[in-house]
């Protein structure tokens, strides 16, 4: 090998770019006045794509892999530099390295509350926060509506630009979900999916793919998650032995009362007229059922298969500390008297009563009495 030879074969570049950063989305390859000779040698690694503009338009692309460039593989440069028969060494031209890879762990949330209006609880505002992953698809149209003239285009440049995007779709999206404000947690996958698919074409639009969007996770306001969580456990509970517990705490509160005896009773009283509020409370059809009940059976319909109140059953108010409590019925009257919460001079009322009067006084009270044991002598 002569010596022109040799200093010949060093004349030819080799154009290449090796990402030690991680998080560099495009680099351009600096040159010298951006010369490039004839028979150089470009290598495009994996995840990369080399693209050459020519006076800021977009001219050859590359994909992986080791190229000689000459006129045959650079066909759109050769026709706007007026290339026929071969060109003369060197040639101006910048190049970009595009990376292709994902890019994750992009982190987006809303600064502000997104105000909401669902079925169940009105008006209200939630927020939100997750990450998301992007890869470039269209290196051309990525450095023409992105990257402009950026020599060195990292990912936090572009994420400033697409958050927006992120917390605006993802609000119509949430809309349009129709998803209950209760069911979010439970249903945070399906939410994410449906929002990489509302997303994904206006990325497109950028040379983009969406490719991964995570929701990870939807705050509320308090009164709201609280109002939540009860409701959830009133459908869990059994209301027959929620009653029965209050039953027994009001009784066990009562009995460490220093009172005594009578505070003992009125606190069983108690007891068992809060349990039977509770059970009527559930348990009763309300006005508005009872009312289709009778339309239907005005109308020859079949009636609810629930018995109607018992004819002749008595419902008394009772007088203590100043307040009245009730309506309770006779077995809850008779458990009061046993438990002495209800005395022969307690006030009671009834309907039809003209005004308030002894319990020794109501015909229905005043039997109940004989049944209980009188005092301890001594006692």
């Amino acid at each position: 090998m002569n010596i022109w030879e040799k200093l010949k074969g060093e004349f030819i570049d080799i154009i290449e770019w090796t990402d030690d950063s991680q998080d560099t989305m495009v680099y351009r390859f600096e040159r010298y006045q951006n010369e490039i000779k004839n028979g150089a040698k470009l290598t495009v690694r994996e995840s990369q794509v080399a693209v050459f503009v020519n006076e800021g338009q977009i001219a050859d692309i590359f994909e992986p892999g080791m190229y000689t460039l000459d006129t045959q593989n650079l066909p759109i440069l050769a026709t706007l530099k007026g290339w026929k028969y071969g060109f003369n060494s060197p040639f101006k031209a910048e190049v970009y390295f595009v990376n292709t890879k994902n890019f994750t762990d992009l982190k987006w949330g809303t600064k502000n509350p997104i105000i909401l209006n669902d079925d169940r609880f009105g008006m209200l505002e939630i927020r939100s926060f997750g990450t998301y992953a992007i890869r470039i698809t269209d290196a051309g149209k990525f450095i023409k509506e992105i990257v402009g003239t950026d020599g060195e285009f990292t990912k936090d440049e572009v994420t400033e630009q697409l958050r927006s995007i992120v917390v605006t779709r993802f609000t119509d999206a949430v809309g349009e979900s129709r998803i209950p404000i209760e069911g979010f947690a439970g249903n945070l996958n399906e939410l994410s999916e449906f929002s990489q698919e509302a997303m994904d074409p206006e990325f497109g639009e950028y040379g983009l793919s969406l490719t991964k969007f995570l929701i990870e996770n939807v705050s509320m306001p308090e009164e709201i998650k609280k109002e939540i969580f009860e409701l959830s456990r009133l459908d869990k509970i059994d209301l027959n032995k929620l009653a029965q517990m209050k039953a027994a705490k009001a009784m066990e509160a009562a009995a460490n009362n220093p009172s005594g005896t009578a505070g003992a009773g009125m606190g069983m009283g108690m007891g068992f007229a809060m349990a039977n509020q509770m059970g009527q409370m559930f348990n009763q059809p309300s006005n508005a059922s009872q009312g289709q009940a009778q339309t239907a059976q005005g109308q020859g319909g079949s009636a609810p298969a629930g018995p109607p109140p018992v004819p002749g059953s008595v419902q008394l108010w009772v007088a203590q500390n100043g307040q009245q409590s009730g309506p309770f019925n006779m077995d809850t009257i008779r458990s009061m008297v046993q438990a002495g919460s209800i005395q022969k001079d307690t006030l009671v009322w009834k309907e039809g009563m003209a005004e308030w009067g002894a319990a020794s006084g109501v015909a229905e009270v005043s039997g109940l009495f004989g049944s209980v044991p009188p005092p301890i002598p001594g006692a």
